[in-house]
């Protein structure tokens, strides 16, 4: 598979992939598993309790590391509770082949992210998370920490996906702002000097009519399970957060999920990722979840007005947020083609036209 120009592959692409054994599989690939422009990763039988997380740099194996790191094994076949503050590492069912012109790169499934499961990829030889370099060939695995909440996980659990590129995918500041110009990709105005590595996302703290901005996660809560959607009551595991003068305090250490002030639009030819952690903006962390599909956000695909909802977790001091405040920045990269299906179009989405919400495992109904 050659391309001309530069990309991220579309979901076409990624199902010859699979067929060409580019992607391979241990078990047929499940019928929502491809997405417009990612593949999901679904956890193997095993999952390895490690003393602490590690890479295991250019010269080693991710099996020859756990050798060394590995506590206890663990049985995901009927399924197993993965606990919080453990650091976990499980073989995918995914596999890789890649020609030398493809490379690679993971991130968490949103739901994931929203639950507050600190997901990272890794591959053999590996000397970065979340990359994997052109011509790789070999497994891949899945490094679980689950950071609030414990988690009941099992074979075939999908929490993170996997985004394959062609070349120089991503696009300039001049690019940024043309488009931003042309398909409006949040809702404002923006001039050239504040397109600056990505669109400025910030943070809505005057809330909906109620006056609700967002959700702090209780530190003791029973466990979730990964698989079941609409299943637990939002005041087992979250304290509601109300409008008080516009703004929030972030205390470090707890996790917060808050919402974006614009509307973001993708469009169909475009893909997205947030930038997780900016300095510039401030000590925290605003995005577990990156990844943004084309069509997220677009009206033709039912997706007119949705919002970027920001999983945040400040470091080291207490951060006051402001509404308005900018606290990211969407970085857009280019399809090779239009995906097959858009996000919202013929693919399950839970998130699709959003506002604030949490992940898909609570019931909406019970705040």
């Amino acid at each position: 598979m050659k391309f001309e120009q530069s990309g991220a592959l579309a979901s076409q692409h990624l199902k010859q992939l699979v067929d060409e054994s580019v992607i391979t599989l241990e078990d047929p690939a499940d019928s929502d598993q491809i997405q417009p422009a990612s593949i999901d990763l679904r956890l193997g039988s095993i999952a390895y309790r490690v003393r602490a997380s590690f890479l295991p740099g250019k010269d080693r194996k991710v099996s020859d590391c756990l050798e060394q790191m590995v506590m206890h094994r663990m049985d995901l076949s009927d399924g197993a509770v993965l606990e919080k503050s453990c650091v976990y590492i499980v073989p995918l069912q995914e596999g890789l082949n890649l020609p030398d012109h493809l490379a690679a790169a993971g991130n968490p499934k949103s739901s994931t992210g929203r639950l507050d499961v600190f997901t990272r990829l890794i591959t053999d030889n590996g000397t970065e998370f979340e990359q994997v370099p052109a011509g790789y060939c070999g497994p891949l695995y899945a490094e679980i920490a689950p950071l609030t909440f414990s988690v009941l996980v099992r074979r075939g659990s999908r929490l993170s996906q996997l985004r394959i590129r062609f070349g120089q995918s991503t696009i300039n500041d001049a690019e940024h702002f043309e488009l931003q110009k042309n398909e409006r990709l949040v809702d404002l105005d923006l001039n050239a000097q504040e397109v600056k590595n990505g669109i400025p996302v910030s943070v809505d703290l005057a809330g909906d009519e109620a006056g609700l901005i967002g959700f702090r996660a209780k530190r003791h809560s029973s466990v979730i399970d990964v698989d079941k959607s609409s299943a637990q009551p939002i005041s087992d595991f979250w304290e509601p957060l109300y409008s008080q003068s516009k703004q929030l305090i972030l205390d470090p250490g707890e996790f917060y999920i808050l919402v974006s002030k614009e509307a973001v639009h993708v469009p169909s030819a475009y893909a997205a990722e947030m930038v997780p952690y900016d300095t510039l903006v401030g000590e925290f962390r605003v995005h577990y979840a990156g990844f943004f599909d084309p069509g997220f956000g677009a009206a033709e695909a039912g997706g007119h007005g949705a919002r970027a909802v920001l999983e945040v977790r400040s470091f080291d001091v207490p951060f006051l947020l402001e509404d308005g405040q900018n606290v990211g920045r969407l970085v857009y990269e280019t399809m090779l083609a239009t995906p097959d299906r858009l996000y919202g179009q013929g693919v399950p989405s839970n998130y699709q036209a959003q506002g604030l919400k949490l992940s898909k495992h609570f019931r909406m109904d019970s705040l």
